[in-house]
């Protein structure tokens, strides 16, 4: 399948004259995965080249030829040289596989490429080299938000045609204790806030932890965020991301109580679509760990919205954030868990999230404490984090891993604060430094090309794609916080190795974010588990199968070795044939019984299958791989190698695609367009009129395979491929 976008009828016809000619009869192979998106023209450029010998493709031995060469769009080779064998042809016992490394970093001219090996004549997937070219996966990635929004209607407009919907869950401004749910004289507020991953509960602990999150990707790189996200609040002057982060902000003062105590949790009815959702809405109780953890995300919240002049919101996060604060420092140790039979919270929530433990509580506290001596100056914070941080298991052990990465970032943030202790700066700062350099997981593992795909990780868990990414950032955290200016180098091409397995660089050859295919990604993520996009929803379960399938933009878990099946498919008592039958199907090797790479399956099974411990979604996932996906975006850059001539206003989206049939052309300014389908080879099929920006078309009576979807809008053009299934 051939990708390519253009603006201009100029490269549109090069593109038919040439750059078909030279691909035809070469086919794509997965045992070439490059970064579908692409790669930045300066930085280094490996694709690798696998041969699976365990798990359930070791059947499907592939031998590589012996030259490798970089194919521009117009057929030419740009580049050729040989492979190189990793660790000398060994195979790596957290994919199974042998690989290959091709190193092309001499290619930097900004463009549309393919990897191609010679001898066998297979290809990679395209990709393009440009300076911009993580930009717009950027806004996909923060636009997931969006789409987790409870309580806001999902117009059109912002949402595209397929994932329109009215305002959920408007029954949490009346939301009734959990404890007392017939008793109408204790409803609160607990609207707003996005749904927590695939279920629509709200927590608190980690609705703070994203806000946090995305203030600090924000402090570390505050010219990467555009004001053009396509949200409803898009050119307010405000960039995009912190909209949306106030989104949760406001969720989160909601939350708060007159004393500064924090309800730790919402609860709130699932459906399919979230608008859908009629039951009532339940509010836990308070506890230590929401006041410390609401502390700190409002008190680094008042110090950034402050710098946008925003004072009077400002204002009152700072109060809150105090409130919180004084009511934890009265209430040390309370604690209230959700869906716990033993705390009377049964069926409030899903997952726990209290943070209870001798350790976390200190270290919730430190963390508000760090944040609040930002945002005030004020030497209660100060001594309290002087007198308290080598408590962290960084300063205790010397070892700094990813499991742990969100205190680890606070403390850097803290050292390279101006009124910081200079002693505790240093402190922290060495001690981190040591740690990268020493621990056999950081720098060695980089150093030592420890995993093929160049993303190494020693522990994949339930959401090992989170982990890489909080891997990735913590490598650049050299950068960010200046502790070695010696491996800067080394620690953007490590952390960069990261965001290439998400976008493909992976014994999967799959980029690990839904439904992509519209935004560069040939190979994506086509359905994962969330309670909107459910199995079997006629319109929302797969890419190419329902009508629509999930929205974009969303990371998933990732690899999951731990992955079980329920109990019950053991005995096959899971209550009914149908479910039974799920067990046998579903077991099937991925992602059970692989290596710990290969353990992913594309698919959202529910109960007694738990595809959520692979698939589901999360919010901490999304902002991890934002944080890391930021550092490099350029903003001054073209955000694709089509939009260099600058034209770049005229757009559309197509989906489902690939599609069994139908598919609709969305999201295009209002006007009169000419539509062509053409064949793999230029030749017009079937041709339409739209007189709007949103059309549903029909391919039923063309045969299955690669198409091109042409739209002429007055003098401009632009073609997206389209797959028919």
């Amino acid at each position: 399948m051939v990708k390519f976008y253009s603006t201009l009828f100029l490269s549109l016809c090069l593109f038919l004259l040439t750059g078909l000619r030279d691909v035809s009869g070469q086919s794509v192979s997965k045992y070439i995965v490059i970064d579908q998106f692409g790669y930045l023209p300066d930085e280094v450029k490996i694709a690798v080249v696998r041969d699976p010998v365990t798990g359930f493709d070791a059947s499907e031995a592939f031998i590589p030829g012996t030259l490798y060469a970089v194919v521009n769009v117009a057929g030419e080779q740009v580049y050729s040289g040989p492979l190189q064998v990793w660790s000398g042809g060994a195979e790596d016992n957290s994919s199974g596989d042998k690989a290959w490394w091709f190193d092309f970093t001499s290619v930097n001219v900004p463009g549309e490429y393919y990897i191609l090996d010679v001898n066998n004549n297979v290809r990679s997937y395209t990709f393009q080299i440009s300076g911009g070219i993580y930009n717009d996966v950027l806004k996909h990635a923060v636009r997931a938000f969006f789409y987790q929004r409870a309580g806001f209607a999902k117009q059109a407009a912002y949402a595209g045609e397929g994932w329109a919907d009215g305002a959920s869950h408007m029954q949490d401004k009346k939301a009734r204790a959990y404890n007392d749910r017939n008793n109408a004289a204790k409803e609160k507020d607990v609207s707003g806030g996005w749904y927590d991953a695939g279920d629509y509960n709200k927590y608190t602990n980690w609705t703070s932890s994203y806000v946090v999150q995305m203030m600090l990707a924000y402090l570390e790189k505050p010219d990467a965020w555009a004001d053009n996200y396509n949200l409803p609040e898009s050119g307010n002057g405000i960039p995009d991301l912190l909209d949306e982060a106030k989104w949760g902000i406001d969720h989160l003062l909601r939350m708060q109580q007159a004393d500064g105590s924090v309800i730790s949790i919402a609860s709130l009815a699932h459906a399919s679509p979230p608008s859908s959702a009629t039951g009532t809405t339940y509010y836990g109780g308070i506890n230590t760990s929401s006041a410390q953890s609401a502390a700190g995300a409002f008190a680094i919240a008042s110090k950034v919205y402050r710098s946008l002049n925003m004072t009077a919101y400002a204002d009152t996060l700072l109060k809150r954030a105090k409130m919180a604060w004084e009511w934890s420092a009265a209430n040390p140790a309370v604690m209230w868990r959700n869906n716990d039979a033993a705390n009377g919270s049964s069926g409030i929530g899903a997952g726990q999230q209290e943070q209870g433990s001798d350790y976390d509580l200190p270290m919730g506290r430190l963390k508000a404490a760090i944040f609040l001596f930002d945002a005030t100056g004020e030497t209660v914070y100060k001594t309290y984090v002087d007198n308290n941080y080598q408590n962290a298991h960084l300063l205790q052990w010397s070892f700094a891993y990813p499991f742990e990465s969100e205190l680890q970032d606070v403390l850097l943030y803290y050292a390279s604060l101006s009124g910081a202790t200079a002693a505790s700066k240093t402190k922290i700062i060495n001690t981190y430094k040591s740690a990268m350099a020493n621990n056999d997981d950081n720098f060695k593992a980089i150093t030592s090309k420890k995993d093929p795909y160049r993303a190494h990780l020693k522990d994949y868990t339930w959401g090992s794609n989170n982990i890489k990414s909080m891997q990735g950032t913590m490598f650049h955290n050299v950068i960010s916080y200046n502790v070695d200016a010696t491996k800067n180098t080394t620690a953007r091409e490590a952390a960069l190795g990261y965001v290439h397995y998400i976008h493909g660089v992976n014994p999967l050859s799959l980029v690990y974010l839904s439904n992509m295919n519209n935004y560069g990604a040939e190979n994506s993520v086509n359905e994962f588990y969330h309670s909107w996009f459910t199995d079997k929803s006629a319109k929302w379960d797969r890419v190419g199968t329902s009508t629509y399938g999930p929205a974009p933009g969303f990371l998933v878990g990732g690899a999951n070795p731990g992955y079980e099946l329920d109990g019950c498919c053991a005995s096959g008592s899971c209550g009914s044939s149908q479910n039974n039958a799920l067990c046998t199907a579903e077991s099937v090797s991925p992602p059970f019984g692989q290596p710990k790479q290969k353990s992913y399956k594309d698919f959202n099974s529910n109960w007694p299958v738990n595809s959520w411990s692979v698939t589901e979604n999360s919010n901490g996932y999304q902002i991890s791989y934002i944080r890391l996906l930021s550092k490099f975006v350029d903003l001054g850059e073209t955000t694709s190698v089509e939009s260099a001539s600058g034209r770049n206003a005229f757009s559309f989206d197509l989906f489902p695609n690939p599609t069994n049939g139908s598919f609709w052309i969305a999201n295009m300014k209002p006007g009169k367009y000419h539509v062509s389908v053409m064949d793999i080879r230029g030749s017009v099929m079937k041709t339409f009129n739209m007189d709007n920006g949103s059309q549903e078309l029909q391919l039923h009576d063309l045969p299955a395979g690669s198409y091109l979807i042409k739209v002429t809008g007055g003098e401009q053009v632009m073609v997206k491929p389209m797959i028919k299934l």
